[in-house]
């Protein structure tokens, strides 16, 4: 039986990728604060109320929705740390119990990769001398061990990004006299909405002009059914 690592070094692919897990949720939060919050003060304005009415309405859905994302992301991310030390422990076990097995099966997943059976078995026994547990997790799960995203960190940067976000239709809303408020509003949050949309594709490494539209009509839609909602109202 072979020793298992307690510990492996920290590798710039685990930093990049608790990085852009901190971005994405960033870019998300913007993303969602400009949208909810252009919806709501879109339909209070529309129904002619006060500047203090849609003020006051737009605050709250800035508090209410930057909690809303900043638990969510906690609560998301702290599934997958947990699932992740979960895999670990079970893996600890398979390898405990099973190392041979475990051998064989490291050996199909570098065969899968394009190796061919003599090489791929030869490379598995050595990972497997070196760093059994480490190794496993790494190739057949995506694991690092002992490096799991940190929830608060996804959840502030998904919390303080909604207030910032949301800030721009409050703004807008604001400063715009009637009768260009609403027109005004909606064109200052198609242009936010082109840059997050733009941004959320190339950190996915999606087709960018794709991402732009989906974004822009999500938030135009929202726009739309609350100002149509807010004029019947108002």
């Amino acid at each position: 039986m072979k020793a298992l690592s307690a510990s492996t070094p920290l590798e710039h692919r685990f930093h990049l990728s608790e990085r852009l897990n901190i971005i994405r949720a960033g870019v998300l939060g913007a993303n969602d604060g400009i949208i909810s919050v252009a919806g709501i003060v879109v339909g209070v304005a529309s129904a002619h109320q006060s500047q203090y009415t849609i003020f006051l309405a737009g605050i709250s859905g800035m508090l209410a929705g930057a909690f809303s994302m900043g638990g969510g992301e906690y609560v998301s991310v702290s599934t997958q740390r947990d699932t992740q030390k979960s895999m670990m422990e079970l893996q600890k076990e398979a390898i405990q119990n099973e190392y041979d097995a475990e051998v064989v099966s490291l050996q199909r997943t570098y065969e899968s990769k394009g190796l061919p059976t003599p090489l791929a078995h030869q490379v598995a026994s050595a990972f497997m001398q070196k760093d059994s547990l480490d190794i496993t997790l790494r190739e057949k799960y995506n694991i690092e061990l002992h490096h799991y995203f940190n929830p608060w960190h996804a959840a502030f940067s998904s919390f303080f990004s909604f207030m910032l976000g949301s800030l721009l239709p409050i703004i807008a809303i604001l400063a715009i006299p009637y009768p260009f408020k609403v027109s005004g509003t909606i064109g200052s949050i198609v242009l936010a909405l082109i840059a997050t949309g733009y941004t959320s594709a190339t950190l996915g490494k999606a087709n960018r002009l794709k991402g732009v539209l989906r974004n822009v009509l999500t938030g135009v839609l929202t726009m739309v059914v609350t100002y149509l909602i807010g004029g019947s109202i108002g």
